[in-house]
């Protein structure tokens, strides 16, 4: 496949604008957008190809890197972007403009080992205080937005156009309870239809 077009499927599939993607690189909003349609410029910078191959998960052969060059020797590694909106774990928090601003860097023998698509990982900062002592304010979460069947744990969810992290546990007939570890908060309960789950915690960072 060309490797315009499979960066424009990829940046399809991960739910991701071209100006988004071009920024994290360094570049201006437009340069992707031109790279694909107008063929300016011709070929990826090598960082720009790697940092893209890293982001998305895939060799950078798919990015249009030859067979020598692909990784670069960091194929141990994938970069996960961070995402510039904050989950609450207070009275929730409007969720902005969902744009990469960073990475954050993982094993990726470790993200094997925990089962988690790499595809569909992002991190996002936790804002409150009331899933204390588990999280904390400031926090970073990696984040599993893969389609699975549900079960009870940590979740980033959206309710009333707020984002929200909470212990999520079903109630049965689409019913779910929101949960607090902090006990000042009491439960939330929502229906289903009230609620998008946007991910599973799997795994945090914080300041000592």
């Amino acid at each position: 496949m060309d490797p315009r077009e499979k960066l424009a499927g990829l940046a399809r599939e991960r739910g991701s604008s071209l100006a988004a993607l071009s920024r994290m690189i360094g570049r201006n909003p437009s340069y992707l957008q031109q790279y694909i349609t107008k063929g300016s410029p011709r070929r990826l910078e090598e960082e720009d190809r790697r940092r893209l191959a890293q982001f998305f998960g895939v060799a950078e052969t798919e990015l249009g890197a030859s067979e020598e060059k692909s990784y670069a020797g960091e194929e141990d590694w994938f970069d996960i972007p961070r995402v510039a909106v904050e989950a609450s774990a207070g009275p929730g928090t409007v969720g902005g403009s969902e744009a990469t601003f960073d990475t954050l860097r993982f094993s990726r023998r470790w993200l094997s080992e925990q089962g988690l698509p790499p595809g569909r990982l992002s991190t996002i900062r936790v804002m409150g205080d009331s899933m204390e002592p588990l999280l904390r304010d400031g926090d970073e979460l990696l984040v599993d937005r893969s389609e699975r069947p549900f079960r009870d744990g940590i979740h980033v969810v959206r309710l009333d156009g707020n984002l929200l992290v909470k212990r999520v546990a079903s109630q049965g007939s689409g019913r779910f309870s929101l949960l607090s570890q902090n006990l000042a908060y009491p439960p939330i309960t929502v229906e289903s239809g009230n609620m998008e789950i946007v991910g599973r915690a799997v795994w945090k960072s914080g300041r000592l």
